[in-house]
């Protein structure tokens, strides 16, 4: 009868409910609240990116750049240089290639998050690059004697016109309708869009180029019978595109909010140059300022090529920042769930053993000659409790979880602390590390809940026992210190006898990705600032030598401490 008297006694279910119950509350938590909250959403598309003043400086030092080039070449833009005849196909060919790919860049932007603005600038850059193309096409002497279109003298002129109107009307359309709200639906609207965007794109392109081709004896000549000089409408029309871009330019600058639109303004000013070489230092094909002047336009074509590349790849290493920070909250809840689970299974596990035994022993006194009533009754008793204590057990898991799920969240730092020690139970003994805590006790409950405040201290006792490593068995100790500082905050620090983390290091462990341990993803230490940030209180690194490292967690208390 002791055995059972034992079993119906033993075990100290209720002594750990606490635990369990903080154990619960860090799993509720996890389902209730979201992997990562970032309060800073970042655009999804970069024509939504506000231009920082870095990215000012940078566009205006490439303006200016440009500027003083077109200043050092203008005097000598009259000197005539030898006729290349691959120079327009070779680098116009190019332009239309990046002309192109910033367009499937662009319209790329525009299936993700449809803006008119959008898809009116991918199509001007549509444009763009066809009529570019196309004029090498029909550029004497570049594929053919008299070009392979038009009639040589005049169609890539008028090209070259068609190139330089339907780029700056389609920045213009993009800047008056960038700021309103209205958009699409991305997915199939968005490339309905797109492909009806390309098929009156070749419509217009197919038409415009047939009449300045076909029917160019019906059109004013740039050219009377030599290639090389311009007849007075050159210039004339060469200040009329200048003006049109400048009108570009100036609506982009009044209304100028985000890195596209800055970018555009530089390429538009690379542009500038191409009328004003002509209008003002030369008017005469293959001179220095000839050659310059598309040498600018291609410079143009490629600038926000090169932004679109850059800032999708930063968007894309924010992306996945985002993705591997959900992944490792993921495997932080999935950790919790194993650990709620086993301290659920360890503590059920006493109170039924008893409920067992208890049974068996009560059936073994049925099956008696003469059973004992008495001893009956008690054994009856002892099952009656066994089953109330498991049941409160499980009811205090579930007062947690509703009590967790409907806010109000807070946690005593010493508590968290001990249940921390015990999951880690299994490592610091596989690893030979010894623990010391110094509790000041009568703690009040922080503003930070058991979850986050658990999931700090098991990524900081971790890594301590990750430094520990390298040092001998019988050095590798772990303290925990607990004090209230002006009845106001709590402090916490966890201390090792590591062989400490390098000055150079110290100021970047609690960087994003940044780790000095193999295979490690460098997630911990930044998840855990800024969960201890989200709560008005402080992660940080109070010391570290070739003794070991200090780190404090200092918290502040969800109410003020009551006078002893």
């Amino acid at each position: 009868m002791s055995q059972r008297k034992f079993m119906g006694l033993g075990g100290g279910a209720t002594a750990s409910e606490p635990g369990i119950a903080l154990a619960s509350e860090r799993l509720a938590n996890a389902a209730a609240e979201p992997a990562y909250d970032d309060e800073q959403e970042f655009p999804l598309v970069i024509a939504n990116i506000p231009a920082t003043p870095r990215q000012k400086a940078w566009a205006v030092g490439v303006a200016v750049s440009l500027i003083v080039l077109a200043a050092v070449i203008a005097p000598f833009a009259r000197i005539q240089l030898g006729q290349i005849n691959g120079f327009v196909p070779v680098l116009q060919t190019a332009l239309a290639l990046a002309e192109f790919i910033t367009a499937a860049l662009l319209f790329a932007q525009f299936s993700i998050q449809p803006q008119r603005a959008l898809l009116a600038l991918a199509s001007g850059y549509v444009f763009s690059g066809s009529f570019a193309f196309l004029q090498t096409l029909a550029f004497p002497n570049g594929y053919a004697p008299a070009g392979l279109i038009g009639d040589g003298l005049n169609s890539p002129a008028w090209l070259y016109v068609l190139w330089h109107t339907a780029f700056p009307a389609a920045i213009l359309v993009y800047g008056f309708t960038k700021d309103r709200s209205t958009a699409g639906r991305p997915g199939r609207p968005a490339i309905a869009a797109i492909v009806l965007a390309f098929g009156c794109i070749a419509a217009t392109v197919a038409g415009l180029t047939w009449m300045v081709t076909a029917k160019a004896e019906f059109l004013p000549s740039f050219y009377v019978n030599d290639v090389r000089h311009q007849t007075p409408l050159g210039n004339q029309v060469n200040l009329i595109l200048l003006l049109w871009n400048v009108t570009a330019l100036t609506v982009l600058f009044a209304r100028m909010r985000t890195i596209l639109d800055l970018w555009l303004m530089v390429t538009l000013l690379a542009y500038l140059p191409n009328f004003l070489v002509a209008i003002i230092g030369s008017s005469v094909r293959f001179t220095v300022g000839w050659y310059a002047a598309r040498g600018f336009v291609l410079v143009g074509s490629c600038m926000l090529l090169t932004i679109l590349l850059i800032e999708t790849m930063f968007i894309y290493s924010r992306l996945a920042s985002v993705i591997a920070l959900q992944r490792r909250e993921r495997a932080n809840r999935l950790l919790s769930i194993d650990a709620v689970t086993g301290a659920i299974a360890h503590e059920l596990r006493s109170p039924l053993g008893a409920i067992s035994l208890n049974a068996a022993t009560g059936l073994s006194h049925l099956r008696a000659t003469s059973p004992e009533l008495e001893e009956l009754e008690n054994i009856l008793c002892d099952i009656e409790a066994d089953g109330s204590r498991a049941a409160d057990i499980i009811s205090s898991i579930r007062e947690m979880t509703i009590k967790t799920a409907h806010g109000g969240a807070s946690a005593n730092v010493e508590d968290v602390a001990e249940l921390a020690r015990r999951l880690l139970r299994h490592d610091l003994l596989a690893n030979g590390v010894s623990v010391t805590t110094e509790f000041q006790g009568n703690i009040p409950p922080v503003v930070l809940d058991g979850t986050e405040l658990q999931q700090i201290l098991l990524n900081l006792c971790k890594n301590a026992i990750d430094a520990m490593s390298s040092v001998p068995a019988d050095q590798r100790e772990l303290r925990m210190k607990t004090r209230l500082d002006g009845g106001t905050t709590v402090h916490l620090s966890i201390e090792d006898s590591g062989a400490g983390i390098s000055p150079r290091d110290q100021e970047r462990i609690f960087d994003p990705f940044f780790t000095t341990k193999q295979g490690g993803m460098g997630l911990g230490l930044a998840i855990s600032c800024n969960l201890a940030a989200r709560c008005g209180g402080k992660l940080r690194l109070i010391k570290s030598d070739v003794k070991g490292s200090i780190f404090e967690l200092e918290i502040p208390i969800s109410a003020p401490a009551s006078a002893p």
